[in-house]
């Protein structure tokens, strides 16, 4: 159902990448000094030289176990949080760590993230208890049936862009559910408005942090400062993919549904 409009956005975002890393705009396109590069060469060689049966082990644990995190994600094996205790408790049990104090540097590295996490449930837990998305809702569905995947696309993308897009889309499609269940949409049009939901809130997303967790948690790592990365510089070079991928997005929304 989805490759209609997900398809011609991965041409578009690839087509993107080569077009930012030619023309060096956004801050894109930076080439690596050979002497940073050579220092890298040395440094990976040295590591090399070094690595012993037992961390070639680890590595290989670690790529097994990254690869079982992929089937259980695409194959829904379990819920995405005991999928990943699955992931913590392989990792740590067939790599030998088995005291709290060495994996608590970890966990310490990702409070500022796991902090904000906490605040957007409480915002999202607000918003859902009180129903303040419902005349919104309650309003596109009084419009006529062709222009309301469209207008969920771009509601969807605006809040998803200020606020984390999973909260948002789950927000949504529980509101559309609700309608779906008491007979106000058919089938078929449940579909097309969880298709654009769905995009709505995982394509225009990528515009800021706030949007996308990966974006966020690189933000609050340790490396960020490291690399000179702050919020602004994050939009700026996220300006391009979210406006490209975005109209081809709508443009497949409006040719699909």
């Amino acid at each position: 159902l989805m490759a209609p409009i997900t398809m011609p956005v991965l041409v578009a975002g690839l087509l993107t990448c080569i077009f930012l890393e030619k023309t060096r705009l956004f801050g894109y396109g930076a080439k690596l000094p050979i002497n940073v590069r050579n220092v890298l060469i040395d440094f990976a060689g040295e590591q090399d030289a070094k690595r012993n049966s037992r961390d070639k082990a680890a590595l290989l644990i670690q790529a097994l176990v990254a690869l079982f995190l992929v089937i259980a994600l695409a194959m829904h094996l379990a819920a995405v949080g005991l999928v990943g205790l699955t992931i913590i408790i392989l990792l740590t049990a067939f790599n030998g760590i088995v005291e709290e104090h060495q994996i608590g540097k970890a966990f310490e590295e990702a409070l500022p993230f796991t902090a904000l996490l906490v605040v957007f449930f409480s915002i999202v837990s607000v918003i859902h208890e009180q129903h303040l998305f419902q005349p919104i809702i309650e309003a596109v569905l009084a419009m006529d049936e062709s222009v309301q995947p469209g207008v969920f696309f771009i509601a969807n993308g605006v809040l998803s862009a200020i606020s984390d897009n999973v909260f948002v889309a789950t927000v949504y499609i529980n509101e559309v559910v609700a309608a779906f269940q008491q007979g106000t949409i058919s089938r078929e049009h449940f579909n097309n408005l969880a298709i654009a939901i769905n995009t709505g809130t995982n394509i225009p997303s990528v515009a800021t942090p706030n949007g996308q967790a990966a974006f966020l948690f690189l933000l609050t790592s340790a490396l960020a400062p490291l690399i000179r990365l702050s919020y602004g510089r994050m939009v700026i070079m996220a300006l391009p993919y979210t406006f490209v991928m975005s109209v081809v997005a709508y443009v497949s929304l409006q040719i699909y549904l």
